[in-house]
């Protein structure tokens, strides 16, 4: 069995009026930024209105997760195997994987806690995804995902290796760039301006991660008595 952290997504304890509320709100403060700058762009000249789609778009990637993530899960197409890990549907014989999102990083990191401390959780939070996946799915089904958060080095250890980042996950990945913004201030606790150069796309199997299976439950307990060490107390 692989030990769970007292730490819960705050979003899912909720109950479904209080989640819609929050998502109201949400939707308000979407168009309470950007209806002003429609009317700004407006009274300066009607033809400038087009420009309202561009700010309306970028803010609209940072609003998203909340809405998608918690919709996706609820109808199947979205599993958490941890609080930062999460798989698709498999598709023939493959898994895409995707990190903690915006949502995640929101309703799960206390903001007390130092960068370091956030980082810590968010990798052992991966590790605990991974450990899952090998009691989930057979030895012979494939893993993709794309990580800003995993080196490489740390990825081969556990038994992926990178691969190539196609076309249209970089043009998601420049389209997010926000989005991606947000979630690294919320997971280093600092202001960061991402470089896309090291967001890198993993694949491997269950049976390469099975192989390394002491690999990740060693650096997982390093973790915990370290950076983590008071991890009982962390959800209080």
């Amino acid at each position: 069995m692989i030990a769970q952290t007292p730490v819960q997504n705050r979003f899912y304890q909720k109950t479904p009026t209080q989640q819609r509320r929050f998502q109201l709100r949400m939707l308000a403060l979407l168009l309470g930024i950007n209806l002003p700058i429609a009317v700004v762009l407006v009274l300066i000249s009607p033809r400038l209105f087009p420009l309202f789609f561009v700010p309306l778009a970028f803010s609209f990637t940072i609003v998203a997760p909340f809405f998608d993530v918690p919709s996706l899960v609820k109808k199947g197409g979205l599993t958490y195997h941890s609080l930062f890990l999460l798989a698709e549907k498999p598709k023939k014989d493959t898994v895409t994987l995707h990190g903690g999102t915006l949502f995640d990083y929101y309703f799960t990191l206390e903001r007390g806690w130092s960068g370091q401390l956030r980082t810590a959780f968010i990798l052992a939070e991966y590790l605990r995804g991974l450990l899952s996946l090998m009691e989930y799915f057979p030895d012979d089904m494939k893993l993709r995902g794309t990580s800003y958060i995993i080196q490489e080095r740390t990825a081969r250890k556990v038994g992926l290796h990178k691969a190539p980042t196609d076309g249209i996950q970089v043009f998601l990945l420049t389209f997010n760039y926000f989005n991606l913004m947000a979630s690294l201030y919320l997971a280093k606790g600092k202001l960061t301006f991402p470089n896309l150069n090291r967001v890198h796309t993993f694949e491997g199997t269950i049976g390469a991660l099975r192989e390394n299976e002491g690999f990740i439950r060693g650096m997982l307990k390093r973790l915990e008595e370290g950076a983590l060490g008071k991890t009982t107390q962390m959800g209080n």
